[in-house]
Parts: structure tokens; C-alpha cells; sequence
């Protein structure tokens, strides 16, 4: 599978999305009009190791909701997730079994080299 779970209006989203071939062969889904299920956080949970690894903490909410001062197990960070979009770590890529969560150089630049690899020969 090959799909990249972002939100359309981060800059940073469509940045990475664009330095993957603008999307093309990937399956696009906008996680603020496309809601993630539980069958999809629990596959990239599975990909990723754990639901804390998926879990934004620069969200707004996250200091609003007083999280910051809360002992988070992973049955939380699940139903924060799903609860609400901007806790996702976004973008999620996901490319034949391989996962890559958020934004920082070091991800981004794993996912575009496996994604040269395998789209341009």
C-alpha cells in the first residue's frame, strides 16, 4: 500500500507530498475531511511500534487540553487520535510496509530515497 495520510492546509504537508512526485501513485487522504478509522490507526500503530510514536505533541491542543501534565498510556494517545485530527504526527507515508510518521529532515528524507527507489528508475 502506498498512501499518505495529511492535512491539505500544512504547508509542511504539501511540501513533503510535492518532494514525493505531488502524490502521484500514492493514495491521498486529507485526515481532517477524510476521517482516520480505527482499522487505519491500528495499521500504522502496528507499522510504527506504538500509538505514542503517532501522537502529535506540538498540536494547539495538546497544552490546552492540559495533556502536557497527564500520564498518557497508549489506550490515550489511540482514542486522542482518533477524537480529534490535529494529534495525528502528520504525514503519516506509508510505502509497501514501511511507515514513516511526521516531518522532521531525517524521516522525510528515509521516505523520499525508498520512494526514488522504487518510482524512478
Amino acid at each position: 500500500m502506498r498512501k499518505i495520510y495529511h492535512l491539505s492546509s500544512c504547508n509542511t504537508c504539501r511540501r513533503i507530498i510535492g518532494e514525493l512526485g505531488g502524490g502521484e501513485g500514492f493514495e491521498l487522504q486529507d485526515i481532517k475531511t477524510g476521517k482516520i478509522t480505527p482499522a487505519q490507526l491500528d495499521e500504522m500503530k502496528a507499522l510504527a511500534g506504538s500509538y505514542e510514536s503517532l501522537f502529535s505533541r506540538r498540536a494547539r491542543k495538546y497544552r490546552s487540553m492540559g495533556l502536557h501534565e497527564q500520564d498518557l498510556d497508549e489506550q490515550d494517545y489511540r482514542r486522542l487520535i482518533l477524537g480529534e485530527y490535529t494529534f495525528l504526527n502528520r504525514p503519516v507515508v506509508l510505502i509497501d510496509g514501511e511507515i514513516f510518521v511526521g516531518s522532521s529532515k531525517k524521516v522525510v528524507a528515509k521516505a523520499i530515497l525508498l520512494y526514488r527507489a522504487l518510482f524512478c528508475h
